[in-house]
């Protein structure tokens, strides 16, 4: 996928810096272009990986229906990016960005960015404004907050015995697990916006032994930065309710909340004028409960927008597809946006 950015560009006015991978994950582009100037710049994301293992091609195969495209990761996020290097090229070529343009096209998204995260931040110290391609929500609405999302491992240590002959001599990691399982989701308060989920459980070794391990993971969705250190202190804090089992719980948040801040709205307000002009209602949902590149620049104060790439429906899942109809319009709304911030 990089290469074919690389290629993609090739002959444009444009530095690319190819930035090797690490434990094992791909590489990333690095572009910048625009004037030459030493001014804040226009920052925008776009990431190249997707959730789909190899081998979803043949349950969820590339076929055009009507104005659908349908195919593994064209939602979220290949559309996006492909608008985006589409408008970025356009403006490169014709020397015509209002400042200077950084794209970075990372290859770890999906899993949190724990590669390109620093990088990020990195560049959204130098930055006015940041432009992601993440896909349009609800018939094309864009994205101007997200909760932010932490994630934790918590494992628990009893002691072993035969389920039969020493009973009372075992501790169970898997009843003790259980317990703070419980309590974990109970955490969850629709009211103020957290949800706390363990969506992954494992423990135990034969079916006549005593557990002595269990493993489960947690997931937590915040919308502000109060509530994720408030929860994160909660989990943090899980102990045993018995002495003779341990509890070992590590994790934090992964993702900071990306709260709608005046400048978020002030950006958003530009965007809209700028689609009205092209000839389309340009809205945005009232928060995003999953998380994106975004969440990292917004937390830093920088007026971020997302949800700018390709309209459709069914990320994550095999019925995914993109709007066709969608890419030409989106494409000149990013377009103008470098043009004009």
């Amino acid at each position: 996928m990089m290469d074919l950015v690389q290629e993609f560009l090739s002959g444009s006015p444009v530095n690319l810096e190819r930035i090797p991978g690490t434990d094992g994950l791909g590489d990333c582009i690095l572009l910048r272009a625009g004037p030459n100037r030493d001014e804040p710049c226009t920052l925008v994301l776009s990431h190249l990986d997707t959730v789909h293992p190899v081998g979803t091609l043949a349950k969820l195969p590339i076929r055009q229906e009507g104005d659908r495209l349908y195919g593994p990761g064209v939602y979220d996020m290949k559309g996006g990016a492909y608008l985006a290097l589409h408008a970025f090229r356009d403006v490169t070529r014709a020397a015509s960005a209002s400042r200077p343009v950084t794209f970075l096209v990372t290859s770890d998204e999906e899993i949190g960015s724990p590669m390109t995260r620093p990088i990020i931040e990195d560049l959204a110290r130098s930055s006015a404004y940041t432009l992601v391609t993440e896909p349009a929500r609800d018939g094309g609405k864009i994205v101007t907050s997200r909760k932010g999302v932490g994630r934790f491992d918590v494992h628990v240590e009893g002691r072993p015995a035969h389920a039969g002959s020493r009973h009372q001599d075992g501790r169970s990691a898997i009843r003790e697990a259980a317990r703070l399982i419980l309590a974990v989701e109970g955490m969850t308060d629709y009211g103020r916006g957290v949800t706390t989920t363990v969506g992954l459980v494992n423990g135990g070794t034969a079916v006549n032994t005593i557990p002595q391990h269990c493993q489960f993971t947690i997931d937590l969705r915040v919308t502000n930065a109060a509530d994720g250190e408030a929860c994160s202190a909660a989990i943090l804090a899980l102990q045993s309710g018995n002495s003779d089992v341990a509890v070992h719980v590590t994790g934090g948040m992964n993702r900071p909340p990306y709260e709608r801040s005046p400048g978020v709205i002030e950006l958003f307000e530009k965007a809209q004028a700028i689609a009205a002009e092209i000839g389309f209602d340009l809205l945005d949902i009232p928060q995003s409960g999953g998380g994106s590149d975004g969440n990292f620049t917004a937390a830093l104060g920088v007026p971020t927008l997302d949800g700018l790439g390709i309209d459709g429906d069914g990320a994550h899942t095999l019925h995914e597809y993109g709007l066709l109809s969608s890419i030409a319009p989106r494409r000149e709304l990013m377009r103008r946006l470098l043009e004009s911030l």
